[in-house]
C-alpha cells in the first residue's frame, strides 16, 4: 500500500519504521515542523510536506498520529482528497466518532498500537498490541493484514474497550514513571543513586509473568506491618504531597487485600 503519515513525532517514527521494514511504502510525511517532517521522510524513503493541503491524493492509506486535540482539524483539511479513501488515526483515548465532523468520510477506522514511544530507543515490535477497528467490514480486514504484518498481537476492538485500556495503561505507564521519579527524587536527599532500584523494578515486573499483579503484591499495607508504614509517613512529614501519595496507595492496597486484614 501507499501510505501517508501524517504525524512525525514518537508513534508515526516508530509505526514508519516498522512500515517500511515490512515492505509498505510511505509515500509521504507532514509535519508542521518541515526539519521534523524531512528527518522521518528521508529515514523512510518518503517526500516531507509541512502544509496539509499539500497531502497527496494518491496514497491508500492515510494515518493520523498526531495529538488527540488536532485529529479533527486534520480531517477538516484534508477531506476533499480523502473521502474515498481509508483515514485512520493512533489515539489510544478518542473515540471513533471524531470523524463524524466530516460525514462525507466513509472509510475510517482506528490503528492504535499499544506501547510507549520513544524515537532514540528501540523496540521489538513484534510484541506491540496492535488496537483495530473500521467502519466497513472490508477495511477492518485490510487492517487486520496490515497490523499483522508488524505484529503478532492485533486486536479488534470497541470505543469502549479502548477506552478503557488506554486508562488502565495510563496507570501502570505514565503513573508507575511518576512514581519511580518519587523513588529517585526520595534516594536522591540521601544521595543514593537511582541504579539501587533498577533489579526490584525488574524482578517486579517479571514475578508478572507468573501470576496476577495482585497475587505478586508485597510490602507492608499487605503484610499488615503498621509500624513500618507509621515510619514511612514519619520521614515524609513536610512533604505532604508525598504523605498522601503514600497514604492514598497504602488505603487503596488495604482493600485490595481486605481477607488479609481480617485476620
Amino acid at each position: 500500500m501507499k501510505i501517508v503519515l501524517i504525524g512525525a513525532g514518537n508513534v508515526a517514527t516508530h509505526l514508519g519504521r516498522k512500515l517500511v521494514e515490512v515492505g509498505e511504502e510511505v509515500v509521504q510525511v507532514f509535519s508542521r515542523s518541515l526539519p521534523k517532517a524531512a528527518a522521518l521522510a528521508t529515514e523512510l524513503g518518503a517526500r516531507p510536506v509541512d502544509d496539509l493541503y499539500g497531502v497527496t491524493a494518491k496514497a491508500d492509506l492515510y494515518i493520523i498520529a498526531v495529538h488527540d486535540d488536532a485529529i479533527g482539524e486534520v480531517l477538516k483539511k484534508i477531506e476533499d482528497f480523502v473521502l474515498d479513501k481509508l483515514v485512520v488515526h493512533t489515539s489510544g483515548s478518542t473515540p471513533a466518532k471524531v470523524f463524524e465532523t466530516v460525514p462525507e468520510l466513509n472509510r475510517t477506522g482506528v490503528f492504535y498500537p499499544l506501547q510507549t514511544f520513544t524515537k532514540e530507543r528501540q523496540l521489538d515490535f513484534s510484541e506491540v498490541p496492535i488496537c483495530i477497528q473500521a467502519s466497513q467490514d472490508a477495511d477492518l480486514l485490510v487492517l487486520e493484514e496490515l497490523a499483522s504484518k508488524i505484529s503478532s498481537n492485533v486486536y479488534k476492538i470497541t470505543d469502549a474497550q479502548r477506552a478503557w485500556l488506554h486508562v488502565s495503561a495510563v496507570f501502570v505507564n505514565n503513573f508507575t514513571n511518576h512514581l519511580f521519579n518519587i523513588g529517585n527524587s526520595c534516594l536522591g536527599k540521601k544521595q543514593l543513586p537511582f541504579e539501587m532500584l533498577m533489579p526490584l523494578i525488574r524482578e517486579t515486573v517479571a514475578k508478572l509473568e507468573d501470576g496476577s499483579p495482585k497475587d505478586m503484591q508485597t510490602g507492608p499495607a499487605v503484610r499488615k506491618d503498621i509500624k513500618t508504614i507509621e515510619r514511612h509517613l514519619t520521614l515524609l512529614n513536610g512533604r505532604g504531597d508525598l504523605q498522601e501519595i503514600y497514604r492514598v496507595l497504602t488505603k487503596h492496597i488495604k482493600r485490595a487485600h481486605a481477607d488479609n486484614w481480617k485476620h
